[in-house]
């Protein structure tokens, strides 16, 4: 797969909607990091100013989105693979 900066902001292992992104994220074979808000609160502060108050925060280089979104996810997935498709020819 094109590398596509993903990173997975949450707020720690009881957090079940950011399990879920982690799952599917896995599941569709997009590398991602994992940063953990708690270790973090400018950066939760930095999301919250920005109307983004659902935890995870999935940010890659062009989308950022807050809560569990699978459609987001397969909306990524389906760009990747696209850019895939596109590299291969």
């Amino acid at each position: 797969m094109p590398k596509i900066p993903v990173t997975v902001y949450t707020t720690g292992p009881a957090c079940n909607q950011c399990n879920m992104t982690k799952k599917i994220l896995a599941r569709e074979g997009i590398s991602f990091t994992e940063v953990d808000l708690r270790e973090h609160p400018d950066q939760l502060a930095a999301f919250q100013a920005q109307g983004l108050t659902q935890a995870p925060v999935v940010t890659t280089d062009t989308k950022i989105w807050s809560g569990f979104r699978l459609d987001k996810i397969v909306s990524l997935s389906k760009f990747i693979r696209s850019a895939e498709r596109h590299d291969a020819n």
